[in-house]
């Protein structure tokens, strides 16, 4: 199944309504319902959630699932805009219908109609006031590195295979530097989209982010970083990872990581860890 190219109108502009209305007023006996959505998906084989022209996207196979079901033109809102390659566990999305079908019907019809990559684990009615970004108050996720020295096929997608000599121990112990309130910028890469919409303003959005925890921890094979926090930057988590490699490699060590936090430069921090080992976990309201 692929997105439908441009012309699908869940990807076009000011009539589709976010988080997702029908047109013009409502009829007597219709009634505005919004809906939560909480969905498993593996982002192996997908360009990320946020809709884009001629590419499969998590929010335009939605979009267009129940658009099927619903006969509306919606645009469902997620809690964030995962990246190429990432995937999650538990992420929510909210849109507004005015469907009769009931949540346990939708839920079900939802998961008749989308790829086997992508599940719907729950669906509810919730307050109209509700939004699943906006609403949202932490998330955590996990990054995953397969330290063993071989990697199955079947974890390769789901890991970051680094079987090279790393100091977890150092690694363990610098990572709570980023715990708190900081500007991240030297962990947030440029996201064409949000400076695209900041050209011509006196003030670029805030960096600033707070972070609850930042931890590593070992399950067999794998060393996995946890980190939960307000909200994070494009890239921030994979930005984070690839540094505290350095870190474990000695190239720098708790000192340096201050250092990096505190320049506010996206040159001063590491590489970007590879999408595949990235788990939206968990949002919370």
């Amino acid at each position: 199944m692929r997105d439908k190219p441009s012309g699908d109108r869940a990807s076009q502009g000011p009539e589709a309504l976010a988080p997702g209305t029908i047109p013009g007023p409502l009829p007597h006996n219709l009634k505005m319902r919004n809906i939560k959505l909480t969905l498993a998906y593996d982002g192996t084989d997908f360009s990320g959630w946020q809709v884009q022209p001629g590419r499969l996207t998590i929010q335009g196979l939605l979009a267009s699932a129940i658009g099927r079901l619903t006969g509306e033109n919606v645009l469902p809102q997620g809690s964030g805009r995962t990246d190429a390659g990432v995937h999650a566990l538990a992420q929510v999305a909210t849109f507004a219908t005015c469907s009769p079908i009931p949540v346990e019907n939708l839920a079900k019809a939802l998961n008749d109609t989308l790829p086997g990559a992508v599940r719907v684990l729950d669906a509810e009615d919730t307050g109209l006031e509700f939004h699943a970004r906006k609403s949202a108050s932490a998330k955590t996720y996990e990054y995953r590195i397969h330290r063993a020295a071989t990697c199955s096929p079947f974890l390769a997608r789901y890991v970051w295979h680094y079987p090279f000599p790393l100091d977890e121990v150092a690694m363990t112990e610098a990572a709570g530097v980023v715990e708190g309130e900081h500007d991240f910028t030297s962990f947030a890469a440029v996201d064409p989209e949000r400076a695209a919409g900041e050209e011509g303003t006196e003030q670029r959005r805030s960096n600033v982010r707070r972070i609850d925890s930042s931890t590593w921890r070992r399950r067999g094979d794998e060393f996995v970083y946890v980190v939960r926090g307000s909200g994070f930057l494009h890239h921030m988590v994979r930005n984070l990872v690839g540094t505290l490699i350095l870190v474990g490699k000695g190239t720098i060590d708790r000192n340096g990581l201050q250092q990096i936090l505190a320049a506010r430069s996206r040159s001063a921090a590491g590489a970007t860890a590879p999408a595949s080992g990235l788990f939206l976990m968990n949002v919370e309201y």
